[in-house]
């Protein structure tokens, strides 16, 4: 398997279990960026830039990252928080009046983040077109009635987690929407114009710097212990159509092509982001610490909003996804559910694949970027090895130089 990139002394074993991630867990594509303190150790890519192809991938190739969006989405409403210009313990409804209907009225802005708003669903899906259309989401999530006291409980916000952040935002900022706003205070500052966008821009839709992605078969059982299947109560949430499980990732129905232009195009903070693997952890090391800008040294979050970030808001039994989970304020933080590097790390993986997260007492970041997805929601065994491979690197005197 030709591997492409470098890696640090130290962090080989993370390059050994990228290889293997190709020759015993069959990915077709994928990149890996790892940073430590500001500085880039492990970048890394292989296989084709198409799921279904045979150009190879190359450096600087992107993809769809799903959920993983998310996390770069939150920083959007942590920052305006930082910046003094939003109220995390507001209601929603004060910064955006039509939301305060159909006992709205309590939902907090930090309901939104921590999955607690009690809006996982919607009564009405929308349709995949709809979806697109940058006013349909959050006229949707405005007049939907909460499934639980917001507040009272959390749940995985799959799809609505996008409309209220994206039209939350516009209401602070005067119309700028989170992709937008990432693009202009987040990618600019870090030079990463290239590397992460909410809303692909046209001219790089037409230069290709996306792949495509799709369905990626489960690898054979290599015998050396029992295949792993989703517990029994698990199963059955994404089986029933009346579940919250079921219905909270039919928000959407049809779901877009995720290779189609107009998909990616669109600016949905909870599912279509794209994104390098060194976009991913160049994202996340500047939200723990300061990386080379365009002009300066650039860090994020101060200290204050990255404890904010990762401090927990939600534990315990979710209400949509049947496991327990842990967030902060829009980051998922350590647990059984999506194992990071440490309890102190947070960050958010994307269904069937992609992952991005930050630890800041090892002061270290990772982006997992690939174009073929799994039915895992949480915690892809890809991603994983990649984690427990830095983990070894650390333990092993792994160290930026």
């Amino acid at each position: 398997m030709d591997v492409h990139g470098t890696v640090a002394e130290g962090f080989e074993p993370v390059r050994d279990a990228f290889v293997r991630n190709f020759t015993v867990l069959g990915d077709r594509g994928a990149a890996v960026a790892v940073y430590r303190d500001g500085r880039k150790v492990v970048d890394l890519w292989g296989g084709s830039r198409d799921i279904d192809g045979i150009e190879p991938w190359r450096r600087g190739t992107a993809q769809v990252v799903r959920s993983a969006t998310k996390g770069v989405a939150a920083a959007v409403p942590l920052l305006l928080h930082q910046r003094g210009e939003l109220d995390l313990d507001a209601p929603v409804g004060e910064y955006w009046p039509e939301f305060k209907a159909h006992g709205k009225e309590r939902v907090l802005v930090r309901h939104v983040l921590n999955h607690r708003a009690g809006l996982p669903v919607l009564d009405r899906p929308l349709s995949s077109g709809d979806a697109l259309d940058p006013l349909r989401g959050p006229q949707a999530v405005a007049a939907q009635t909460p499934v639980w006291e917001p507040g009272t409980d959390h749940g995985y916000h799959a799809l609505t987690y996008g409309w209220l952040l994206d039209e939350l935002v516009r209401r602070v900022t005067g119309g700028r929407g989170a992709g937008r706003w990432i693009a202009d205070e987040i990618a600019r500052p870090l030079d990463l114009d290239l590397d992460l966008w909410v809303g692909l821009p046209p001219a790089e839709e037409a230069a290709g710097r996306a792949g495509r992605v799709g369905p990626l078969a489960e690898p054979e059982p290599s015998g050396n212990g029992p295949r792993l299947r989703p517990r029994r109560n698990v199963a059955e949430a994404y089986e029933d159509p009346e579940s919250l499980t079921r219905r909270a990732f039919a928000a959407i129905t049809p779901f877009p092509d995720q290779n189609d232009a107009a998909y990616r195009a669109a600016a949905l903070p909870a599912t279509n982001g794209i994104a390098t693997a060194d976009g991913l952890a160049r994202f996340y090391a500047a939200l723990i610490g300061e990386v080379d800008g365009v002009t300066r040294r650039v860090r994020l979050f101060d200290p204050a909003t990255m404890e904010r970030a990762r401090a927990e808001e939600s534990a315990g039994p979710d209400r949509v996804l049947v496991v327990n989970t842990r967030f902060g304020l829009g980051y998922m933080l350590h647990g059984g559910a999506s194992p990071f590097l440490s309890p102190g790390s947070f960050g958010h993986p994307g269904r069937g694949g992609a992952l991005g997260f930050a630890d800041p007492e090892a002061g270290v970041a990772l982006g997992y970027v690939t174009n073929g997805f799994r039915k895992t929601v949480t915690a892809d065994p890809r991603a994983q090895a990649l984690v427990r491979a830095v983990r070894t690197s650390l333990g092993a005197g792994g160290d930026a130089g």
